[in-house]
């Protein structure tokens, strides 16, 4: 009986734990403060990125926009994002993928 009990606390421990860390891009959002002008789906100094999402949606060439908006500022003087290529794409498909 306790090993049945044993096994079936585990078991749950493990369903009811999510996973805690955060991939590259997540951390890159987090240490640039991005939501200080940006939220998933409001606009705020800067737009949602759903409204982001939107302008791009069905276009080639968004992901590459978005990239190297972040590493340019862009036209708009947005703050240059220090990261590697790789994870600017990463960042630029969370904010594609925002509704």
């Amino acid at each position: 009986m306790k090993f049945a009990f044993t096994i079936a606390a585990a078991f749950a421990a493990v369903a009811l734990s999510g996973t805690a860390v955060a991939g590259p891009a997540e951390d890159i959002i987090a240490k640039d403060k991005c939501s200080k002008c940006h939220t998933a789906t409001s606009t705020k100094k800067g737009p949602s990125w759903a409204s982001v999402a939107e302008k791009y949606k069905g276009k080639a060439d968004g992901e590459a926009k978005i990239v190297e908006m972040l590493k340019t500022g862009g036209k708009d003087d947005h703050n240059k994002v220090a990261a590697s290529d790789a994870d600017l794409k990463a960042i630029a498909q969370i904010v594609l993928s925002s509704k």
